[in-house]
């Protein structure tokens, strides 16, 4: 099990102790993330004359908001994913298909080939035999 890391942040101007088994990097993060969200609700008309409490649910909803969005968003690449799987796999299947056909093609071009040689040498025989029985 990995180490669990404890690190001091920064949110909102307080220092607060976090801790957990990610990193520590991941963790101040994690706080700058909360503080931009704190900044960008500061700016809102009338939000730092709000209750603490009023504050606190803006925030959660914001937090979760992004993470609806987030997870909308890899809900549909993740579809987005599937979709493109499926058309490699079938483009590769219609590819071997494709390469299957050709090698048919060449073996009845290659025996296409083999008659005409044949037949040309047989017209050859017959010419010629024509030609003795004219002379």
């Amino acid at each position: 099990m990995p180490a669990k890391n404890t690190t001091q942040v920064l949110i909102a101007g307080k220092i607060v102790t976090l801790s957990g088994y990610e990193s520590e990097e991941y963790l101040q993060k994690v706080a700058a993330y909360l503080n931009g969200k704190i900044a960008e609700l500061s700016e809102l008309p009338g939000y730092n004359r709000q209750p603490m409490e009023t504050k606190h649910t803006m925030l959660s909803l914001n937090v979760a908001d992004d993470y609806f969005k987030a997870r909308r968003q890899a809900e549909s690449l993740e579809e987005d994913m599937q979709l493109k799987d499926k058309e490699t796999y079938n483009l590769k299947h219609d590819l071997i298909a494709a390469q299957i056909e050709l090698e048919n093609v060449k073996k009845e071009l290659e025996s296409l080939k083999s008659s005409k040689e044949e037949l040309s040498e047989k017209y050859a025989k017959l010419e010629q035999e024509l030609d003795d029985l004219l002379k």
